[in-house]
């Protein structure tokens, strides 16, 4: 494991101390000083309608031990006030901890799953992760942390980490690009290609095309893992199968791990799937076809990491989803409430239309 000391810092992200000491170690970068604790490093955004590196003072109220601003006037006072604390002085603030994240993850040869898609990244990766607990201390994307400044701090959060699973976003090409050049998978996934974002982007072509850069920075022989029933995906998966280690999940279309016998409910879904001659029972407690071809993924990526099947069914079975995603609670009357309003694109209101039928509405 490679600590980030001050001095770091400033040979690699060109950075100015304002004071502090260059051999003090800096760790839990944040950047909402309303989650800083003592001794974490804060570091301040610039965003479109304000700079966080303006509220380095409420940072070191709340216990930061250090702050990483950019290039902003600071009185003399200020600087005095706050001589036992370390600032740190940058052109970019977020392409510092850009640079600090390929910095951190180079120190690390562990296993990391990239995860990417038009919907399902969050999910996906939660199960996946609950999955490689099982053998691995693992760290995973918190929430949807997972653009250009998620995925650094993401990165920055290991610590005695065996593992990591990082799920990336993007709006337009190249953007997934500089991500997987931060996060260097040694396995990814594509969960889907929808219409997310095709506003932006023009065509499921291009939204394809944006998904893929996740390849580049993969090493040659590292595995893709893809959802061979989605058109595009399948499609693709024909054209490149030869060129590089692609491995398929699916429940209609021939793949490499599939469902079958499936019994599925409101409240979940039981299913078999057949893994070196022997079939095993999946048990996968939130309903939609979607979260089984969920599990089935991170059987693949348990599988090619070493975790026995009857471990995968354990993290399968015990995984929980992050917040707002499928979320079941029992309302007046009887009635059950379904909290899935974090996505409202077009992929994601057909998969919930389609759970909904299980219920029997009145």
């Amino acid at each position: 494991m490679k600590e980030i000391k001050v001095k770091d810092i400033l040979e690699i992200c060109d950075a100015e101390l304002i004071c502090g000491d260059k051999e003090e170690t800096l760790t839990n970068f944040k950047k909402d000083t309303r989650e800083i604790n003592c001794g974490d490093t804060y570091v301040g955004i610039k965003g479109e309608k304000f700079n966080g590196s303006y509220f380095f003072e409420e940072a070191f109220k709340n216990g930061a031990k250090a702050c990483i601003i950019d290039d902003i006037d600071i009185e003399k006072n200020k600087i005095a006030e706050y001589s036992n604390r370390i600032i740190i002085k940058t052109q970019n603030t977020i392409s510092a901890i850009q640079s600090l994240a390929r910095f951190k993850r180079d120190s690390y040869n562990i296993p990391v799953i990239g995860v990417t898609g038009s919907v399902g990244k969050t999910s996906t990766k939660d199960i996946i992760a609950s999955v490689m607990s099982k053998k691995y201390r693992t760290l995973k994307t918190i929430g949807n942390y997972n653009n250009h400044i998620g995925v650094p701090l993401t990165i920055l959060g290991l610590n005695e980490h065996e593992s990591a699973v990082i799920e990336m976003g993007m709006n337009h090409l190249g953007e997934i690009r500089k991500l997987t050049n931060i996060a260097k998978p040694t396995m990814s996934v594509i969960t889907n290609i929808g219409t997310s974002h095709i506003g932006e982007l023009g065509s499921r072509e291009n939204i394809l095309k944006a998904k893929l850069e996740i390849l580049e920075g993969m090493k040659e022989d590292a595995p893709l893992i893809i959802n061979n029933d989605n058109d595009m995906l399948h499609t693709w998966y024909l054209d490149n199968k030869e060129k590089r280690k692609i491995i398929t999940f699916g429940i209609d279309n021939q793949s490499d791990i599939m469902a079958k016998d499936i019994i599925s409910d409101e409240n979940g879904s039981k299913f078999k799937v057949r893994v070196n001659d022997k079939d095993y029972d999946v048990r996968i407690n939130i309903g939609g076809k979607h979260f089984i071809s969920n599990s089935l993924c991170a059987i693949c990526v348990g599988l090619n990491n070493g975790i026995s099947m009857e471990k995968i069914i354990e993290g399968i079975n015990e995984f929980e989803l992050t917040k707002k995603r499928m979320e079941m609670k029992k309302g007046l009357n009887n009635s059950t409430i379904i909290n899935d309003c974090y996505n409202a694109s077009y992929d994601s209101m057909k998969a919930r239309y389609r759970i909904s039928k299980f219920f029997k509405w009145k």
